[in-house]
């Protein structure tokens, strides 16, 4: 009996993403007497491999065929399932990102399993099994018991801190035979942002949306970004004005994301931008409207025109590195 995690690498290394859910496997796995089990799809090196034992993995099983070179939900779940059933595992954790929640749903129709997505916490109980994950658009939290003999959970990304808990590692080569029919349909072409900080990777995100006016004023916030290390997002109509790339369009109907700090300019607070933001640590708010919705979510707050407090906060950030 094993609890799986899918540990997806980005050209053979792993982020933080890996090590937060390794973490929280291993505090399931010890709660229910089992051992923690990481699958990855590529070549990984060995050194890179030894880092998921630092917060908990036992075994890793790398899937090495080329006909998983290119990401398919069809093939990747097929193989995902395969080694749930391979390792008896009773639990599977996948991230709550996009491909986490494509393949969740699929392993656990494979695995007749019970699943949660959103998880943002360690099971409150193991009999009967009751995880907490969020509800309402991230307005409340619900407590779902998971009675199938198989587990699947997505977990909240920042939901679990990242601790170690260091293993011997033992590596296996994942054999895996995929079916022709789950290759039918394969991406033809792949294209990857630029060398900006990934939205879904970044522990600070300063977003903009229409309060900005137009593209020509996104200066300052990319300014701020550089300042602080940051990554850069907008609002849904930023992103339909075409003022700023898709990719970087967060809320409910765009990416969801979590970071340590958000700061939001010139943004209402719409509730469907709201539930994709409301995870993050700390949100913070900036807008010349003092009744923008924004503020009854956000833990600081600044009534003002951005044009005017941005240039001043991105002088005191710079002052405020520069001491460090």
């Amino acid at each position: 009996m094993a609890v799986l995690v899918y540990t997806e690498n980005w050209n053979g290394n792993f982020k933080k993403l890996s090590y937060e859910l390794v973490s929280y496997a291993h505090s399931i796995a010890k709660s229910i007497g089992s051992q923690v089990v990481c699958l990855t799809v590529g070549n990984v090196s060995n050194e890179n491999l030894q880092l998921l034992a630092q917060y908990g993995a036992s075994k890793v099983l790398v899937c090495k065929n080329a006909d998983l070179e290119k990401f398919t939900t069809q093939s990747y779940s097929s193989l995902i399932a395969k080694a749930a059933e391979t390792e008896k595992a009773k639990v599977l954790i996948f991230a709550s990102n996009a491909s986490g929640e494509a393949l969740a749903p699929r392993v656990s129709v494979k695995l007749s399993a019970s699943m949660v997505s959103n998880a943002v916490g360690v099971p409150t109980s193991v009999e009967p099994f009751v995880v907490r994950k969020k509800a309402y658009s991230g307005k409340a939290f619900a407590d779902v018991v998971l009675d199938a003999p198989v587990k699947v959970l997505t977990l909240t990304q920042n939901a679990y801190k990242v601790e170690e808990n260091p293993q011997n590692l033992n590596i296996e080569d994942f054999q895996y035979q995929v079916d022709s029919a789950d290759l039918k349909m394969l991406p033809s072409e792949i294209i990857k942002s630029d060398g900006k900080l990934s939205v879904s990777d970044a522990e600070i995100l300063i977003s903009g949306g229409r309060g900005l006016k137009g593209p020509e004023n996104w200066g300052m916030v990319e300014e701020m970004a550089q300042i602080l290390g940051a990554g850069t997002c907008c609002s849904r109509p930023v992103a339909d004005l075409g003022w700023r790339p898709h990719y970087e369009h967060v809320g409910q109907t765009g990416k969801v994301v979590a970071p340590n700090l958000y700061i939001a300019i010139g943004i209402s607070g719409a509730i469907q931008h709201l539930a994709g933001v409301n995870g993050s640590k700390v949100l913070v708010a900036i807008n010349k409207d003092p009744e923008a919705p924004f503020f009854d979510s956000a833990d600081y707050g600044i009534v003002g025109d951005a044009f005017e407090v941005i240039p001043q906060l991105n002088e005191a950030f710079r002052k405020f590195k520069a001491q460090q």
